[in-house]
């Protein structure tokens, strides 16, 4: 059972989450392994906000030494060094490569951003980098994984990046890591704590309409029925939202001041071929910070950084692509960029804390738990933070709950892989493990890889299931099958089509979206839950114009051709 009917009305749980970001999906999971009894509700799909609009980057945040935010540079190094562990199969090393301009460029702004006295640093010279980066090699020592840095002066640099600026006169490369797949992260999370909390469940696509006397209300938007919880603690993990929801339970607050951050999908080989799995992190002559690193057989173009009031409204504007265009154009001019290039755009907002900060590049990306109390009962609110902590701050977060409970914790998560993540091989175990999947599930070699890939060890699940029944490729996206939709679909908590082509898949962020794919797939998917013709025909309009609007997708939804029935056979 999906959504609010599967929770028992006056039901009573230890903690209530509200908001299933990373945040929430990573403290959901944190506290079902602990024992405790967890709801966790969201107004939508599991990280369909900000927690799918990030530049999918697990990182030490470099530019975080600036600010001296030494402790935030050290936690996120290491949590990012614990996740190419624990969540192999969508957390991969990044080589990182930073162009430098000049010798001696950014000593003056760098002391006073560090002494917080304001200004922007336009040119970060080899002195200021070299220095940055055997700092930044210290703070992520614990559990490293990973080479330390490289200095490339001028006659290396042109070989390696033929097209880049005349004035870049040296490069320096480290290492961080790219998440791939960070949606169907946070949906492995939740996967994690339900299949250890007996006494947990969730909802999504539910929304709190009030919290008093110690009831929680919840109505559930897709079937319109409401339910009543009596929990111990609320967590408010809204996100951009946090403020509003908090304001529906009751209590007014002002925690939340975020900042739009877009970015886009370009279709550019010749970017491609150079970048050569490396991403490009780069200053802008206004003080930014922008990057370009290949992505599902693109680049992944990114970000800007503006303040925004209303986080329902964020989208990527022709601005801002622009303005994205025009800085790779500046640092790599023999190469031509233009709006054609761009296959996929897209736009989120961080949850970043209220400030009067001029500069929002300059506000902080740690995080704060506020703690209030709602009607006699906790209320914390989690604010900031970003996906490469969320196991962090979902520890600190469950630590805090745990003591106010009277509970003991039972487990660490610092070694506990997630979802696909656990037992995949090692880089050197990969091939025989390929060769022994394929083998026994009696798949070609080419299949069993992609599985791999898309699924980690879960591939195991879809490949018992693709075989139970027959099963063909997509006529309009052949590298999925039906069966493997289907079990998506069945098997990990999906609602709405948006869930499966947006979040469970990649299958719109790696520009594959295409009005046929979302017939085909709506066909499939409405199928497998059991749809009936008008709501599988709703189902594929609301996805097909969330690609138009948010993700600014081309092209007209067909008439529909596709019956249940035909796709029985």
């Amino acid at each position: 059972m999906k959504g609010i009917a599967s929770i028992p009305d006056n039901a009573t749980f230890d903690v209530a989450i509200i908001g299933a970001g990373i945040n929430g999906a990573g403290l959901f999971r944190e506290l079902s392994l602990q024992g405790l009894r967890v709801l966790l509700v969201d107004r939508s799909d599991f990280c369909s906000g900000a927690s799918c609009a990030p530049s999918r980057l697990i990182h030490g945040g470099i530019k975080y030494l600036e600010t001296g935010e030494f402790r935030l540079v050290a936690q996120s190094t290491l949590e990012r060094n614990l996740l190419l562990r624990n969540a192999p199969h969508v957390v991969k090393p990044l080589p990182t490569v930073l162009p430098i301009r000049s010798w001696f460029g950014g000593i003056v702004p760098s002391f006073r951003k560090f002494l917080r006295l304001g200004g922007k640093m336009t040119d970060r010279g080899a002195l200021v980098l070299e220095a940055g980066l055997q700092i930044y090699d210290f703070l992520g020592r614990r559990a490293r994984v990973m080479p330390r840095h490289s200095l490339f002066l001028k006659r290396q640099t042109r070989q390696e990046w033929p097209h880049i600026a005349a004035d870049v006169m040296a490069t320096a490369q480290y290492y961080d890591a790219a998440i791939t797949q960070p949606e169907r992260l946070g949906y492995e999370c939740v996967r994690d704590g339900l299949d250890v909390g007996t006494d947990c469940a969730v909802s999504t696509y539910t929304v709190p309409l009030s919290f008093a006397d110690g009831v929680l209300e919840l109505r559930d938007e897709k079937s319109a029925e409401t339910r009543h919880v009596r929990p111990r603690i609320i967590v408010n993990a809204g996100g951009a939202w946090i403020d509003r929801i908090n304001a529906d339970l009751g209590q007014q607050t002002r925690y939340i001041g975020g900042t739009k951050g877009s970015h886009l999908l370009l279709r550019h080989e010749g970017l491609l071929q150079e970048l050569r799995g490396r991403m490009m992190y780069f200053g802008t002559p206004d003080g930014r910070i922008c990057l370009a690193y290949p992505f599902y057989g693109h680049v992944l173009v990114g970000s800007t950084d503006l303040r925004i009031d209303d986080p329902d409204s964020a989208v990527c504007t022709d601005e801002e692509q622009d303005y994205m265009l025009r800085m790779l154009g500046g640092l790599f001019p023999g190469f031509r960029f233009s709006a054609e290039d761009v296959v996929y755009r897209y736009s989120g907002v961080r949850p970043l804390p209220a400030t009067n900060a001029a500069d929002p590049g300059a506000i902080s990306r740690d995080h704060i738990i506020h703690e209030d109390v709602l009607d006699g009962i906790p209320l914390l609110s989690l604010v900031g933070g970003k996906w490469t902590t969320f196991r962090g701050l979902a520890e600190e977060t469950a630590d805090s709950l745990l003591k106010m409970l009277g509970a003991e914790r039972h487990l660490s998560t610092r070694d506990f892989p997630i979802g696909g993540g656990r037992d995949y091989p090692t880089p050197e175990r990969y091939s025989a493990y390929l060769d022994e999947f394929f083998v026994t599930h009696g798949l070609p070699r080419a299949r069993a890889a992609l599985l791999l890939e898309r699924y980690g060890s879960r591939a195991r699940a879809f490949a018992v299931f693709c075989q139970e029944k027959p099963d063909a490729p997509l006529r309009s996206l052949p590298s999925y099958t039906r069966r493997e939709l289907a079990f998506i679909a069945t098997d990990e908590l999906v609602r709405t089509l948006s869930d499966v082509l947006f979040r469970r898949t990649p299958i719109a962020l790696s520009g594959l979206l295409t009005p046929d794919v979302v017939r085909e797939a709506g066909a499939i998917v409405g199928e497998a839950l059991e749809w009936s013709a008008q709501e599988t025909e709703e189902q594929c309009l609301l996805t097909w114009q969330e690609g138009q609007e948010r993700h600014q997708l081309k092209g007209e939804l067909p008439a529909a051709s596709f019956s249940h029935t035909a796709l029985r056979a």
